[in-house]
């Protein structure tokens, strides 16, 4: 069994076969098993080859280390499946990355059918639900709606159903391994500390975060910084002093580490009920660099756990540092290419006692366009009450190419009415 932290499943740079990669110019980080089988040189009156599009990091269809290096096994999915914990990545909008989820899990299935499988996308709350889904007590509408998936998750439930009919199938137990969004907002807003225990959902503890992962989430934050935290940040010009840690990078920080640590104890737990390999599905921001989710498995005694992760096509070559994942897969270029995308307003949103408020505008999308800043809180759009984040959802969702969104926001107080622009095709 290889090590959770490096496999070794070793890169193999000269097979005594070339592996089965598609008709296409090798990936650079393929070189080393090109030149071990000979490369020919063009002749002058050649005609040169049309130019082509940069190769991708990690062949498609292939599994690679955490530097990209193609392992010897055609597939590593039987020495994944021995690990007490596998955790698979995903960015949540992709369709490809959630079909990779699905044949993974069938993958490891067939070497280990004694997995649960966890899940980012529910609270602890909607255990029963999954519970009388995998029973097979519940239709998907009637799954959708006792989870209250919409309001919890609000991304596409089509992405994540043929995983959830995988586990009904199978009869796999399914975990809900998040909590109330509006605890992790919380804990932003005013400090675990000043949550009382009662309210914590369970929540344990966290350990205190590597440097490393304080040190990306601070970037993360300042990169979309609120008023109130720019203000916070700004530098005393009139010391030479260094500034003193600022309080909403701090809180910022612990939510996201109590966020992990509730995800880690589901996961934790459920392994030591059950006995079973717990195959965890969750955002990748959760598991990179073996920071969240990893690092609290192992302050709760699961340090051996295994991050797998889906490499898109034109993904950047250097984010693979040997240390973002233990293993890799390749994906192709994005599927459905004839398929319009989903509108996206570009946004992310939290529930306060205030209402939906927006906490995080992405930088280049419609809401940004719009006027929308972080702090505003969402009234209305298109003349209909915002009164959770799957209001918005569903209307964005049905926005067609060209068309505009009436939006009420509140600001400072004030009321201001807005247009998010969808662009055409």
């Amino acid at each position: 069994m290889f090590s959770p932290r490096r496999p070794t499943l070793t890169p193999n740079p000269c097979p005594s076969e070339p592996p089965p990669v598609p008709s296409r110019p090798l990936p650079r980080l393929l070189l080393a098993a090109a030149l071990c089988l000979g490369a020919g040189t063009a002749r002058a009156d050649e005609p040169r080859p049309a130019p082509v599009s940069a190769p991708a990091c990690v062949a498609p269809g292939l599994w690679a280390d955490g530097e990209g290096k193609p392992l010897t096994a055609a597939t590593p999915l039987r020495r994944i499946a021995e690990f007490p914990v596998i955790l698979l990545g995903e960015q949540h909008d992709k369709p490809d990355h959630h079909r990779w989820q699905l044949h993974t899990l069938a993958g490891l299935h067939a070497h280990n059918p004694d997995l649960a499988i966890g899940l980012e996308m529910l609270p602890r709350r909607a255990q029963p639900a999954l519970d009388r889904w995998v029973a097979g007590e519940l239709d998907e509408s009637a799954f959708l709606a006792a989870s209250d998936w919409r309001a919890v998750w609000g991304f596409d439930p089509d992405f994540y159903l043929p995983i959830l009919r995988f586990a009904r199938m199978n009869r796999l137990p399914l975990v809900a391994l998040n909590v109330e969004r509006s605890l992790i907002a919380r804990t932003a807003r005013d400090g675990w500390a000043a949550i009382p225990p009662t309210e914590r959902e369970g929540v344990g503890q966290p350990a205190a975060p590597s440097a490393a992962y304080r040190d990306r989430l601070t970037e993360a934050l300042a990169a979309h910084p609120s008023k109130e935290q720019a203000s916070k940040a700004e530098p005393d010009t009139a010391s030479d002093a260094p500034a003193p840690p600022n309080p909403a990078a701090q809180r910022f920080i612990e939510a996201q580490t109590v966020w992990d640590r509730a995800m880690a104890e589901r996961i934790a737990d459920a392994r030591r009920t059950s006995g079973r390999a717990v195959v965890a599905i969750l955002g990748e921001g959760h598991i990179t660099h073996r920071n969240g989710v990893p690092h609290q498995l192992a302050d709760l005694g699961l340090p051996d756990s295994v991050v797998l992760l889906p490499w898109d096509a034109e993904r950047e070559c250097d984010a693979l540092d040997g240390r973002i994942a233990d293993v890799v897969f390749g994906l192709g270029p994005a599927s459905d290419p004839a398929e319009p995308p989903r509108p996206r307003l570009g946004v992310q949103l939290e529930v306060s006692a205030e209402g939906v408020r927006i906490e995080q505008v992405l930088e280049g999308g419609v809401a940004a366009a719009s006027g929308l800043q972080a702090g505003d809180r969402l009234i209305a759009a298109a003349g209909r009450p915002i009164r959770q984040p799957a209001d918005l959802t569903a209307l964005v969702q049905r926005q067609t190419p060209g068309t505009w969104l009436p939006l009420t926001i509140q600001r400072d107080g004030e009321t201001k009415e807005l247009v998010a622009k969808f662009p055409a095709e």
